[in-house]
């Protein structure tokens, strides 16, 4: 059993100086893929369900699915709420087994938003689980604006939360199709300098390779949420699956096309977060 909660792989990756990718899964076909490539690469990972898979597929569904999944792994599989935006939710996913808890009072001022997500991580802790928490908001690609995390409100939003890991908002964007951004490494530098928390990258389809490498071997960065990137490329093989050969109508077997290319795609993006070696 490589069951693992968010604390016992970020903290590794905080020593080692390497990062965990958050991999940002819809369903059966793409989570089953993503442990399989952890596995080639022989590193950790972070199985994460957002709002968008929560809507199409209930909490203890999803936590069984993490949990089946983590339990036959050869590397350590964490199960993790990502956006949960209230406490409710958050209790929700926790009696579905989940090992980790995001909770996202990013849109609150801050003194709310550090009362709420301590409520969380203090009925997580009890558990035995994880909490992520996020201070600045990080927008969407085409929707909302970013507010950038200010260093002085992330050293008292780590200090007085009691989060896990801490998500900051240093010009990366959700849902960002290409890699032609970047990240504020000043910013960045500015956070990190002011506490020990690990710091997560949400929006990290959007952020340049090379700057993910970077900052997994040399920063306090130790978890990117990889998801766009990768719903893309099992959209790609999912559309050359069904073209393959339009007489085919049974899904499993057109989905049974998709696994090997996700598989692929996934290894590629968890070679750019450290030697495998240091992990």
């Amino acid at each position: 059993m490589t069951l693992a909660t968010l604390a016992q792989v970020l903290q590794p990756a905080l020593k080692g100086n390497y990062a965990v990718a958050g991999l940002v899964t819809l369903g059966w076909e793409d989570m089953r893929a993503y442990v399989a490539a952890a596995e080639a690469e022989n590193c950790p990972v972070i199985l994460q369900a957002g709002p968008s898979c929560r809507a199409h597929t209930p909490l203890p569904i999803l936590g069984k699915m993490f949990r089946h999944l983590a339990e036959n792994a050869s590397v350590p599989v964490v199960a993790h709420l990502d956006h949960g935006y209230t406490f409710d939710e958050c209790k929700e996913a926790l009696d579905a087994g989940f090992t980790s808890l995001m909770f996202d009072g990013s849109r609150k001022p801050i003194n709310q938003n550090i009362d709420e997500t301590a409520q969380i991580a203090e009925m997580a802790h009890a558990a035995g689980i994880s909490c992520e928490g996020e201070i600045g908001f990080v927008g969407y690609s085409g929707g909302e604006n970013s507010a950038g995390t200010d260093p002085a409100d992330a050293a008292k939003f780590a200090a007085e939360s009691g989060v896990d890991a801490m998500a900051i908002s240093v010009g990366n964007v959700h849902l960002q199709q290409d890699k032609e951004g970047g990240l504020d490494i000043a910013r960045i530098r500015d956070i990190e300098a002011l506490t020990t928390v690990p710091l997560v990258i949400h929006g990290g389809s959007g952020v340049p390779v090379a700057q993910r490498t970077a900052l997994a071997t040399g920063s306090k960065v130790c978890k990117f949420n990889i998801g766009t990137e990768l719903r893309m490329a099992f959209g790609t093989a999912l559309r050359d699956a069904v073209n393959s050969d339009p007489s085919r109508f049974d899904r499993v077997t057109i989905l049974k096309d998709t696994h090997e290319p996700l598989v692929a795609a996934t290894r590629q993006v968890l070679r750019a977060f450290g030697p495998v070696q240091e992990r």
